[in-house]
């Protein structure tokens, strides 16, 4: 990843650890847990644990 995607890549996720259900987030597969995201320009697809506030980032894409 470019240094200056990975810059705006690594805010956009910054603001979407701040709150996982928001920025544009959608479910999943009826899962609300389970959600898809654009972080600067790149899908991410994580999920949320709210027990332990965790988000784990399962897949990235960009082109």
């Amino acid at each position: 990843m470019p240094t200056g995607l990975k810059a705006r890549f690594d805010a956009a996720m910054r603001d979407l650890a701040t709150d996982p259900y928001a920025h544009g987030s959608t479910p999943l597969d009826g899962q609300e847990d389970r959600r898809e995201a654009v972080a600067a320009g790149v899908v991410v697809r994580y999920y949320v644990a709210r027990a332990v506030l965790t988000v784990t980032v399962v897949r990235i894409v960009y082109i």
